[in-house]
Order: structure tokens, then sequence, then C-alpha cells
């Protein structure tokens, strides 16, 4: 209340430029700390991917940038198992017919919660990791490192392969009564935008 009765005093004793001045320092300074809170706001973003190549061909590494709703941590630990997938394709432009996707792979990662234990668990395949912390769940499900995703022989006749990456959460593989919360509400909505760049084997 002091802070707001200062600022009354002190454009009531300004002129009517100076006032506008003190009005669009204001608007810049709650732009400049409210911006950050708008850059992590729930949703999915891929950080930053690469393509390696390996002894047994080419393997994929990718950071996520994963912000969870409240409701989703809540739906987690009320026993409601959330399934994330990545998906990722490899495709060649051809200006004289579609393009050719020699690679078109995905994975699925399983995030589950165990109240006797008290311990969340994130599964991929018959392979997972047990957390006492959410957080911990999700800044390992927002790295990706070592997945192979093609042969050597995938890349033919050389020239520009354009990469492409996404995560996303599975509402389809939501209990029945969840998926129809996730057509109506967009708490459920988490997906990313497809990540593009060039590779050039």
């Amino acid at each position: 209340m002091i802070i707001v009765a200062a600022l009354r005093s002190l454009f009531r004793s300004a002129g009517k430029p100076q006032a506008l001045r003190l009005w669009a320092g204001l608007a810049a300074l709650f732009i400049a700390l409210f911006t950050p809170l708008a850059a992590n706001a729930e949703g999915i973003s891929v950080s930053n991917a690469t393509i390696e190549a390996s002894d047994d061909g080419w393997q994929l590494n990718a950071d996520f940038d994963v912000q969870f709703n409240q409701r989703l941590e809540e739906a987690v630990t009320r026993g409601v198992p959330l399934y994330f997938v990545v998906e990722f394709e490899l495709s060649q432009p051809r200006w004289y017919w579609f393009d050719e996707k020699p690679v078109k792979l995905s994975q699925t990662y399983k995030i589950t919660y165990t109240p006797l234990l008290r311990q969340y668990r994130l599964s991929m395949g018959s392979l997972y990791q047990n957390f006492t912390r959410f957080d911990e769940v999700k800044r390992v499900l927002s790295r990706v490192r070592g997945w192979h995703v093609a042969d050597k022989g995938a890349f033919k006749g050389g020239g520009a392969y354009q990469a492409n990456l996404r995560m996303r959460l599975d509402t389809g593989a939501l209990p029945k009564p969840f998926q129809l919360n996730a057509v109506a509400s967009s708490d459920w909505t988490l997906n990313s935008e497809w990540y593009r760049w060039a590779v050039t084997p």
C-alpha cells in the first residue's frame, strides 16, 4: 500500500510528459518481470537434437524442455499412468516426387506412481528407473541419449537429409474416463512442435 501511495503521489506531481514516461517505464518493467514466467509455461519444446555416427550406425541425442501442469502431476500421484511418445523421422527431399522417408521410429515412455512405496517409475519397454521425486522423472524424461535410429546403410545417394523430432503425451493410451477429459480440456494437451534440422552424412 505504501508503494501504491508513493506512485500516486509521484504521478500527481509529475507533468503529463513525465507521467507518460513513467507509465512506459513501468510497462517495460512489468514485461521484463513476467516474460520468464511465460517462457517456463506448461508444454514441451525441443532444446536441441543431433545425430552422430556410431559403430553400428547412427544414434540420436536430444534434450527436451518438459513442463507439466498441476493437473497432470496430480493425475500421476493418483494412479493415472501417463504415456509419452518420442517420434523421429528421417527424410530426403526429392523435387520430382514425395520425400523419401527411410527412417520412421518412435519410443514410448510410461510414468507411474506407487503410493505404498512413494515411488515414481519411468519405464520404456522392460527397462525402468524408480524415483522419489517427480522432478527427477522429468529430468530423465527430458534427455534422450544414444537412441539407435539408423543403420550404416540408411543414407543412400548422398545429399542432405531432414531429421524431424517431437514428443507428445499419448492421450489415446489414457484410461477411458480420462480420454474424455483430454478431449474436453486443454490441460491434457502436452505436445511439442516438430523440431527439424538438416543432416549431412
